[in-house]
């Protein structure tokens, strides 16, 4: 299941030169816990990508098409007050420069835990509204399924809520255990190092910690243990340092084997009630899809009324915002609400045609004005060289494909309707298990709102974050600046800034450019575990193939602001099919290498003014004169791979990788073939 689906993406940045076209139609899916790798050189559009993808473009950018769909929305158009709870808790970036990600005056502990406190203050809010909003929509369908479900509705409301409160009172323990493990880690040290200073003070934190500890099911109270440990570190000298560290060996084990009792589950007290409740779900949820099923195929009826309005040769807008309304409406109501995997064509279905139709008309009026204007200043201009004065050179035209935008809005609509016409989003659960889905998500949701991340606990998490990301000594780096790490740590604080609110979709914007290769490789492998422990979705930028060639599951290469290639990852590193994934592939150093590695000749062409043809025709050894004449369409290899060259073409001539890299696929499936034999 696609997590992010990218769509005839477009971007444009206006300059005092013209409109630069960095991003020109562009489309993939990121699926659940897959890694997508998008490479290519500086100015490929990689990272503009990223930032459309996290909202964060600058000011001067033009969204002139397309659609990021996360959720079933559509990013490029929902407001910024609902991006903002997205971004960070659901979409995390680590940037390619570490230093000018963190602020320099403010400690690294500051700035790990204050990002954890507002995002958990964003997540609870959000926890709540979608609480909310699936009670209220359960309560319509079991209503209209077997009758008024009010009562089931605040019984489950007031189960989940004592359920809910007695978690939280033990997440609290728990929490305060934790940090009491922390403080007496902190002591250990403290002691090693003979600083009669620190001793109180974490102390003091310890015993304020540990009071609340108390885990009645594990048999743990720890005001009993905690009471030796305060004594002795209070009145700390180094005489009595055996004595206090067989204290803290005690608290420690006590702590620790209460922790590793299994963990309650507090609904199941109300389990026969909540089952109960689940048969009342099943009976809405076989309900809501088959009111669905039948809104569905009104729908279509309604896209099929709506598409003569726009294959007319021109639009007419009163008519078209007509049509929009009436299929959008009908669209509504085939959406299935009880559904949690979400229908995103059917979501965004009206943002898109409205957008689009906005478009349309914003380009039937500005392309004339902009004709004029070039017209005018190309006169001046060649007056002025008439003359023999120097003068700037005509900003381009900036116009819109009205050709485009048309054609878009017509496929909207009959992509849709087939879509709809194949069923929509069939899911493969029962109504049994949807149910059962529903009440875990309804669970999920209640634990969101009702915890909120204490300050201690968000020293904690952060603490055990930066552990997890590999920075030694994680009390002490707590307290630090960022100017006080090295680089590749700068860069394991930002990924554990990125990690502090657990996001679905991680991107990578070229973590390790700056990094020595050493520092790269424990990068890439910390990023592919957290990637597997956490179960993450990863878009990882890069300019290197080689840094990706053991991490990535499939590779978007692009060149000039669109993908030219695509595929799995070893469809692309052992049958490549454009000349720029040649290319690429041919100056990455390897170690068994002897030849001299190929360099890209030229530079990439001006997106002020983009070729006519294959953008990478002028630095093509093997261009054709189409190549310069029109771009080529997106060929077939597989059914997971695709390459845009015209030398796919089935009338073109036949031409070989060179050999610098059919030598090194050669030398890697001989490996690959060799390891196979030995296992």
């Amino acid at each position: 299941m696609a997590k992010l689906e990218v769509r005839h993406l477009t971007i444009s940045f206006r300059t005092n030169n013209g409109a630069v076209r960095a991003v020109r139609d562009i489309s993939f899916d990121l699926n659940a816990g897959e890694t997508l790798a998008v490479a290519g050189e500086s100015g490929s559009g990689k990272s503009v990508t990223a930032r459309g993808v996290m909202g964060i473009l600058a000011g001067n950018a033009m969204v002139e098409g397309g659609e990021i769909i996360y959720d079933g929305r559509d990013l490029l158009k929902i407001p910024e007050e609902e991006f903002h709870t997205l971004r960070g808790h659901r979409l995390a970036m680590v940037f390619q420069d570490p230093l000018s990600a963190l602020n320099p005056i403010m400690r690294i502990g500051k700035q790990l835990t204050e990002a954890m406190l507002l995002n958990d203050k964003e997540r609870r809010a959000d926890g709540k509204k979608h609480f909310e909003q699936m009670l209220a929509q359960l309560e319509k369908d079991i209503a209209a399924a077997k009758g008024d479900a009010r009562a089931e509705i605040a019984r489950f409301r007031q189960l989940t809520a004592e359920a809910i409160e007695q978690e939280n009172a033990y997440n609290a323990a728990c929490e305060s255990a934790v940090g009491t493990l922390d403080c007496v880690e902190e002591l250990d040290l403290a002691l090693l190092k003979h600083d009669n200073r620190a001793v109180p003070e974490i102390t003091r934190r310890m015993a304020k910690l540990c009071r609340a500890a108390v885990l009645p099911r594990q048999g743990l109270d720890g005001r009993g243990l905690i009471g030796e440990a305060e004594r002795l570190g209070l009145r700390y000298r180094s005489g009595q340092e055996a004595e206090l560290r067989a204290a803290l060996d005690r608290l420690k084990a006590a702590l620790e084997a209460a922790m590793t009792v299994e963990r309650p589950d507090f609904f199941a007290p109300a389990s026969r009630e909540i089952e109960a409740f689940e048969q009342d779900i099943a009976l809405a949820v076989a309900h809501s899809r088959r009111r669905s099923d039948a809104a569905r195929a009104k729908a279509v009826e309604a896209l099929r009324r709506a598409l003569p309005v726009f294959t007319r040769d021109k639009l007419d807008r009163r008519m078209c915002e007509q049509a929009i309304s009436k299929a959008a409406e009908a669209v509504r109501e085939s959406i299935d609400p009880l559904a949690l995997e979400k229908d995103s064509r059917a979501y965004v279905f009206e943002s898109s045609m409205r957008a689009g139709l906005n478009r349309w008309f914003e380009g039937l009026a500005r392309n004339p004005k902009e004709q004029r204007r070039f017209d005018k200043e190309t006169r001046q201009h060649e007056k002025l060289e008439a003359k023999g004065r120097a003068t700037a050179s005509v900003v381009p035209m900036n116009l819109v494909d009205l050709d485009k935008v048309h054609g878009d809005l017509v496929n909207t609509i009959e992509g849709l309707i087939r879509h709809f016409e194949a069923g929509g989003m069939k899911s493969d659960r029962s109504d049994a298990e949807q149910a059962r889905a529903i009440v875990e998500y309804l669970k999920d949701r209640a634990r969101e709102y009702s915890h909120k991340l204490s300050a201690s606990m968000a020293r904690h998490r952060a603490i055990d974050l930066m552990k997890e990301v590999g920075i030694p000594e994680p009390h002490k780096r707590f307290s630090q600046y960022p100017f006080e790490f090295s680089g590749g740590m700068r860069q394991r604080i930002v990924i554990a800034i990125a990690l502090s609110a657990n996001p679905d979709i991680l991107i990578c914007d070229e973590p390790t450019t700056a990094l020595d290769v050493t520092i790269q490789a424990q990068i890439l492998e910390l990023i592919n575990r957290l990637k597997r422990q956490r179960k993450l979705s990863v878009i990882f930028i890069t300019h290197d193939l080689g840094v990706v060639a053991n991490m990535a599951d499939r590779i978007a290469v692009m060149y000039a602001g669109k993908i030219v290639e695509y595929g799995t990852a070893d469809e692309v590193f052992y049958d490549p099919r454009h000349p720029y994934t040649w290319a690429l592939l041919a100056s990455m150093p390897d170690l068994e290498t002897t030849e001299k590695l190929d360099a890209i000749p030229g530079t990439p062409p001006n997106m002020i003014v983009p070729p006519a043809g294959d953008a990478f025709a002028a630095r093509n050894r093997y261009a054709m004169a189409i190549d310069l004449e029109a771009q080529p369409p997106a060929f077939e290899v597989t059914p997971t791979h695709w390459a845009a060259t015209w030398l796919m073409h089935p009338n073109a001539p036949k031409v070989d990788p060179p050999a610098i890299v059919t030598e090194r696929i050669e030398r890697m499936r001989r490996r690959m073939r060799e390891g196979g034999e030995q296992a």
